[in-house]
């Protein structure tokens, strides 16, 4: 078994290596899974259009077929009519197939055959041996993603349609068992055909070719070799005037795309390297759960960002890491307004946590809810009874919204911090609507169609300008009864300006362009009472029947499971280090904390900023267990402040620049697609938005829950 100081020492020597070898692996499998699709959708489409064209001509003037198959290239053993009939029909259809990758297996032997006949019976060229050698790829490993045979195959291995299993397990013993063999087979004959102009040195182009054939015949640094060859073939061109040698360099890009995206197979050097390296360097997930069980033990409170970034950055520490958190998916609140307004499906902004960290064997996600820490016994308390023991303790519980002693107006003015209150209100903002639709009463179908917003901050403006637009064009033609453009949106802020963290001048940008989407900005006011029936503003009452909170957050109880200090909106002090003053092995980031490391200046409570704080806690954990000496206290590096107000209207402070409009919205949108943890999620949102700017249409106008 390891120890723990065995573990740390171990982990320390190999970490940079370790590092270098998963972030090179993780580039090559995404490169595999993105463009290797493509790569063999090219190849087919290719070889299809050279058979089909053949075979069409010939089909076209069957006089000059039987001609061609009696003269120019008579098959000994066959006839000329079935020589001509079979060569047809196998260009044409397997042409066919072979294009839509349908039983591209099966389609591949005959044009294999052909291919081969051409070249021995009727004439040698390399073309006809490329030809072959791309047909009995296909044969042997299959077609690729973007195919019939992918689209059909789970299907068709749950039907009752005779062969298709025996077929089945034949295709995966010939990929299996032959697949190496061939991948080795075809990187010995590029070796071959490129080796000797190294000798020669004729030009740069087969310098390179010949450099690289040893290593791909050896299998030694495959793909970064094929993929060097490539690059140099693809800044050569395939347009000299040598129209063979064009050919030659065209199938050379096909063949060393093959082995750049789907490796040199097991028959390589560097599968003997890579089992070497991983017996010097073992991954974290070769160590036994006992292993793990004698390491140091972390346990992460919260799965925000800084709870994250620390779990990730703990990834090839020795130690084992709990994450705890009272829902099982991680959300990302900067678009969570998205989702209030219909413009993002709940989905679009969580992610399950434990898919996040599926591939990271030393974590461990514990759904449940803390209610205190023991710090004397290094326990995290859990609401069921249970004990958590921890040697490093990192809280990131976020905040929760705050309504400054007056918790009874919650039910009529619910905030934003959770999916559940963004659905709440998606379902209160719909549901307005729909009731004015029914409404006699002109009083009472104005106070549903006025929405009040209290907070001018980022997410209050926000949320203004997202009911605003919906109103105005998201709805439009919808409703019989009702205007939805007529709706009144009123944003109140009780400081004399929006956005008190922007300059000014972006300050009075953003209440501009509120103000053209027709919102009511009312600054310098202040919130008296809220009920059933409306607001009251600063002696004004204002009916409304839906009213959202957006003024105020409040941290968690963490101050208070420590018993120790904090501000008056609940964040625990902590050091220069991010540690909880008294106990040094209890961290604190994000919302949760109040760390003075922006020049002096609390840092804000941006998803930018507790990513920075969980990376350098990750940090600080792993000196401490490898022994090395502390960190330099943390800094904040200020990114920047975004806000968006509506269609290409965006605010943008990053100090040194600041700006607005068009390109301020477009970069907003990029930074928080980018932002998004997960990429299939990067790409619906985008599409998302990308549909929504188009048509003015929002596809989660779905009203869910119980009615009101």
């Amino acid at each position: 078994m390891l120890t723990a100081t065995v573990a740390a020492v171990r982990h320390r020597r190999a970490n940079l290596i370790a590092a270098l070898l998963k972030h090179t692996e993780e580039a090559l499998r995404v490169a595999e899974v993105t463009l290797y699709p493509f790569l063999d959708l090219a190849i087919r489409l290719w070889l299809a259009q050279a058979f089909w064209v053949s075979g069409v001509l010939k089909l076209a003037n069957w006089d000059n077929a039987l001609t061609l198959a009696t003269y120019e290239y008579p098959v000994p053993w066959l006839d000329p009519v079935t020589a001509a009939t079979l060569g047809v029909a196998v260009e044409v259809l397997g042409s066919m197939l072979l294009a839509l990758g349908l039983a591209t297996r099966l389609a591949a032997i005959p044009l294999l055959i052909l291919s081969l006949v051409i070249h021995f019976e009727y004439r040698a060229l390399d073309l006809n041996l490329y030809w072959a050698a791309l047909f009995g790829w296909y044969l042997v490993m299959g077609a690729g993603p973007l195919s019939l045979d992918r689209l059909f195959a789970p299907g068709l291995a749950a039907s009752a349609l005779p062969l298709v299993k025996p077929l089945g397990r034949l295709y995966a013993a010939l990929t299996r068992y032959l697949g190496p063999v061939y991948q080795l087979g075809l990187r010995l004959w590029l070796a071959s055909w490129w080796f000797a102009p190294v000798l020669l040195g004729r030009s740069f182009l087969e310098a390179v070719l010949g450099f690289v054939s040893p290593l791909l015949a050896l299998g030694l640094a495959t793909r970064l070799a094929a993929i060097g060859a490539a690059l140099a073939l693809l800044g050569a061109g395939f347009m000299s005037a040598n129209e063979l040698q064009n050919i030659d360099r065209l199938y050379g890009f096909f063949f060393l795309g093959l082995i750049a995206l789907r490796g040199p197979g097991p028959i390589a050097a560097d599968a003997v390297v890579k089992r070497q390296l991983a017996r010097w360097f073992p991954p974290l997930a070769s160590w036994s759960d006992a292993a793990l069980a004698d390491a140091s033990h972390v346990v992460i409170v919260g799965a925000g960002f800084g709870g994250l970034k620390a779990a990730h950055g703990l990834r090839r520490a020795a130690c084992r890491v709990t994450i705890i958190d009272k829902r099982n998916y991680h959300l990302f609140q900067p678009l969570l307004y998205q989702v209030a307004t219909a413009s993002l499906s709940p989905a679009d902004v969580a992610t399950p946590i434990r898919a996040l960290f599926r591939d990271q064997h030393n974590v461990r996600v514990l759904l449940g809810e803390v209610t205190g820490v023991h710090a004397a016994n290094r326990q995290v308390l859990l609401s069921d009874g249970a004990r958590i023991n921890y040697d490093y303790l990192v809280l990131a519980t976020g905040a929760r919204h705050s309504y400054f002693g007056r918790d009874d107006w919650e039910p009529y003015a619910p905030g934003l911090k959770r999916i559940d209150d963004a659905t709440a209100i998606r379902r209160r903002l719909l549901l307005a609507f729909e009731q004015a639709e029914n409404c006699a009463d002109p009083e009472e179908r104005q106070r549903l169609l006025t929405f009040v917003i209290v907070g001018g901050g980022p997410t209050g403006v926000e949320l203004a300008g997202a009911i605003a637009e919906l109103a105005q064009h998201g709805l439009t033609g919808e409703f019989r009864n009702i205007d939805p453009a007529q709706a009144r949106v009123l944003l109140v802020q009780s400081a004399p300006r929006l956005l008190p963290a922007f300059p000014e001048s972006l300050s009075d940008v953003s209440a501009q362009s509120l103000r053209s989407l027709g919102v009511d900005v009312l600054t310098k006011s202040r919130v008296e009472q809220v009920d059933a029936e409306g607001v009251l503003i600063s002696g004004q009452r204002i009916g409304s029947r839906t009213v959202f909170w957006a003024a105020g957050v409040m941290a968690s109880p963490a101050a208070q499971w420590l018993q120790t200090e904090a501000d008056p909106a609940g964040r625990l002090k902590v050091g220069p280090d991010l540690t909880v003053p008294g106990l040094p092995n209890v961290f604190a980031v994000g919302d949760t904390a109040l760390s003075e490391a922006w020049n002096g200046q609390p840092v804000p409570g941006l998803a930018p900023a507790a990513k920075q704080q969980g990376a350098y806690v990750a940090h600080a954990i792993k000196a401490r267990l490898e022994g090395r000496p502390g960190l330099p206290p943390f800094r904040y590096w200020h990114l920047g402040n975004l806000a968006t107000i509506g269609r290409q209207a965006a605010v943008v402070d990053f100090g040194w620049i600041r700006f607005s409009g068009a390109l301020a919205w477009w970069l907003w949108g990029v930074a928080h697609v980018f932002f998004l943890v997960d990429t299939r999620k990067r790409l619906s949102v985008a599409i998302e938005w990308f549909w929504a700017y188009l048509t003015y249409k929002r596809g989660t106008r779905l009203i869910t829950g119980g009615r009101e």
